[in-house]
């Protein structure tokens, strides 16, 4: 038993971080303050996500309730969380952005979607054919939590409408 009144338990939390000196003690250091025991790092270098970051696998032990705590902390220090256990980030949401995405900050989009905590972007293709003055569109893949897909579709409606774009959203069954 765990002083969190739980068994201790193995948990995965998969990372992105950013190629640059201290990222990866930066994000192990909510992990350790929140009382969780580190067991294994795979730090992927060779290998880049979408984004053109570092993605990260971090094995923890702790009790159930302490992995909750354990991250929200990460979240809380700007770590960007790919997965948290096995089945945060289970469903997938693709939607298409067209507008002057560009102009608009598309990395400033992006992170305003992850913000919401429901979504993590795994895939992203742009298309401007006339560059970047001009209407140009892209194919944005999300993982999103378990029944969450309405709330990250929600929001990132919300960041369409502040910047001027337009969402095409994924058919489901509901809407055939």
């Amino acid at each position: 038993m765990s002083d969190t009144g739980g068994e201790v338990q193995t948990h995965t939390v998969r990372l992105e971080l950013v190629d640059e000196p201290g990222e990866l003690l930066r994000a192990l250091e909510p992990i350790s303050e929140a009382g969780g025991n580190l067991l294994s790092i795979y730090h992927e270098r060779g290998n880049l996500t979408p984004r053109g970051h570092i993605p990260v696998e971090v094995d923890i032990s702790c009790a159930p309730t302490r992995f909750e705590t354990i991250v929200e902390a990460l979240r809380n220090a700007g770590v960007n969380i790919i997965q948290a256990g096995s089945e945060r980030y289970d469903e997938e949401l693709v939607v298409i952005l067209v507008g002057h995405l560009v102009d608009t900050d598309l990395s400033d989009t992006l992170r305003q979607i992850e913000s919401c905590a429901d979504a993590s972007l795994t895939d992203l293709s742009l298309s401007a054919p006339k560059g970047r003055d001009e209407t140009s569109s892209a194919r944005i893949r999300l993982k999103t939590r378990s029944g969450t897909n309405g709330n990250a579709l929600s929001k990132l409606r919300e960041i369409a409408a502040e910047k001027d774009l337009q969402v095409i959203e994924p058919l489901t069954e509901a809407s055939q």
